[in-house]
């Protein structure tokens, strides 16, 4: 969350000073005159008019534009007054207070670089005229430039050291340039003198934002909501504060509150948003996201986020326009296409999640895990030289990754290629003769090879190390029982069942053991709920089959 840095809220009034107007016509006097006179019965339209007469019948003196550029300026035509106080220091240049004027004008109407050349023309002319160097500096805050910022209200402060405003402006610029610490110690003091200075305070907010000492942020931003309820800066600091907390209920009501006074606050919305999904609110989330990408379109982040949260929603549709808006948005981003690939992977289009990992890769060719995903995808349907390529990338990025080398070793397999595949799960076993993987794939060679003695080998480590899966089980009493060890075959068909009671090959082959046992009832049970479980076993059972 940020703001924008508070500028030094200066308020100006227009100084005005005799003028020797010289031997100017009486014409000239009598226009002012009468010009005054309405001036005080609040008839400034009227007092105007006749000023304006006056230069009509080529009677205007000095005296006539001051007075024509301080009634301007009251009625807020700063565009026109500027133009009188022109003329008015091209008559008078010297006049040090005509330059402070029109400078006074230019700033109103937002002309910062000739405003700060007439506020130095005014300050040269009367270097003791703190209000012309407190305007200069102003200007330079506005043109971005806090250097020469702080030379202004320096010297100010050289002229009266308990300025406010000229210490409330050094401390921005010393903010500008870098040095929060010296700035939070002028607005502390100011502080001091005044405790509801709400510009001090939202200066001290963003140091504090800055430095995440949210500490200070809550410190101040509880004082300022107090003067000002509606305060921005109030609000995103306390919002700022909860959510460093991980107070999600709390980021969620600061930034509601955020968001109901400045509808179009992205920043507001975004953290609303992102407060919402942490606490799994995901409705809530996906509505405020929406509102962040009709303000901000262009939002990679925001159009991702949503197409995060309207997954959680089972929106698979909603998702993939978000996540494809969020490419638009942002081509050089990862997340998006990463998110879509998944996405795609997850709702089983495994081509086109796989090109999407491609142009991951094609951005990123160091990103590993899309290259990964993209082999399993080629395993999944069988492009097991696609899916060699694949591994081997991987591998070429990060030489120590098992799980690569077990699905390169499942590739070369496929291919027919065992001997290699054998020598790759050899390599892992030699690295970690613990590696499940590796037990699992040579175990699964050794029954394509139909060395069963060998893959009961590797099946009795695997079940020693933990591995108690009904497959591992099943395959381990198999070879027990193909190798005539008919009492280990039982109990391994049992420890099977009990992890997966309707798996009908082990119920099938545990009937056939205990019919030969003289165990009938017991085997008929096993069958019967084999059948229960895969009724197309029944298929022949009374005979060949029937075409």
């Amino acid at each position: 969350m940020s703001t924008a840095m508070r500028q030094p809220s200066k308020v100006q009034s227009l100084r005005t000073q005799e003028i020797d107007t010289g031997d100017k016509a009486a014409g000239s006097q009598s226009h002012l005159a009468r010009a005054v006179t309405l001036h005080l019965a609040g008839r400034r339209e009227e007092a105007l008019k006749q000023l304006q007469r006056a230069i009509a019948a080529n009677e205007a003196s000095a005296e006539i534009y001051r007075a024509m550029g301080h009634i301007q300026f009251e009625l807020n035509s700063f565009d026109e007054a500027a133009k009188s106080y022109r003329i008015l220091v091209q008559v008078k240049p010297q006049y040090s207070m005509g330059w402070f004027n029109l400078a006074v004008c230019l700033e109103r109407a937002g002309i910062w670089e000739d405003a700060a050349q007439s506020f130095h023309r005014a300050a040269t002319l009367e270097p003791g005229y703190l209000d012309a160097h407190l305007g200069l500096g102003v200007c330079h805050l506005r043109q971005e430039d806090p250097k020469s910022a702080l030379f202004s209200f320096d010297r100010c402060l050289e002229l009266n050291a308990n300025h406010v405003d000229a210490q409330f402006g050094k401390a921005v610029a010393l903010q500008s340039l870098g040095h929060p610490e010296e700035a939070s110690q002028i607005y502390q003091k100011i502080l001091e003198k005044n405790p509801d200075s709400e510009d001090s305070l939202s200066n001290l907010i963003l140091i504090g934002m800055a430095k995440e000492d949210f500490d200070m942020v809550r410190e101040y931003s509880e004082h300022l909501l107090e003067l000002r309820p509606e305060s921005t800066v109030a609000l995103e600091g306390l919002a700022s504060w909860a959510c460093a907390a991980g107070e999600h209920a709390l980021t969620a009501k600061f930034c509601t509150l955020l968001v109901n006074s400045v509808p179009g606050h992205f920043e507001g919305w975004f953290n609303l948003a992102l407060a919402h999904q942490k606490s799994g609110r995901f409705e809530q989330a996906a509505d405020a996201y929406s509102e962040c990408v009709k303000l901000r379109a262009q939002s990679c982040e925001s159009h991702t986020n949503l197409g995060i949260v309207r997954e959680q929603l089972g929106d698979v549709a909603g998702a993939r326009a978000s996540y494809e808006r969020a490419i638009k948005a942002g081509p050089e981003s990862l997340a998006p296409l990463w998110n879509l690939a998944l996405l795609l992977e997850h709702s089983g289009q495994f081509e086109e999640s796989e090109r999407y990992y491609k142009q991951v890769l094609e951005r990123a060719p160091k990103e590993e895990e899309a290259r990964f995903r993209m082999g399993f995808l080629r395993l999944q349907r069988e492009d097991f030289r696609g899916a060699a390529e694949a591994f081997e990338g991987c591998l070429k990025y990060r030489p120590a990754w098992p799980e690569a080398h077990a699905n390169l070793a499942l590739a070369y397999s496929g291919m027919g290629e065992r001997d290699h595949a054998e020598r790759l799960y050899e390599k892992m076993l030699d690295a970690d003769p613990k590696s499940m993987d590796a037990l699992r794939g040579l175990a699964a060679l050794s029954i394509q090879a139909n060395d069963y003695d060998t893959a009961l080998e590797f099946h009795v480590r695997l079940i020693d190390l933990g591995d108690r899966t009904p497959e591992v089980l099943y395959n381990a009493g198999l070879m027990y029982e193909k190798g005539g060890q008919m009492d280990k075959a039982i109990r391994l068909y049992r420890d099977a069942l009990s992890q997966q009671a309707d798996m009908p090959e082990a119920l099938l082959n545990l009937g056939r053991i205990l019919e030969a046992n003289g165990k009938a009832e017991e085997a008929r049970t096993c069958w019967a709920k084999a059948l229960e479980a895969e009724p197309a076993l029944a298929q022949g059972y009374f005979g060949p089959a029937i075409d």
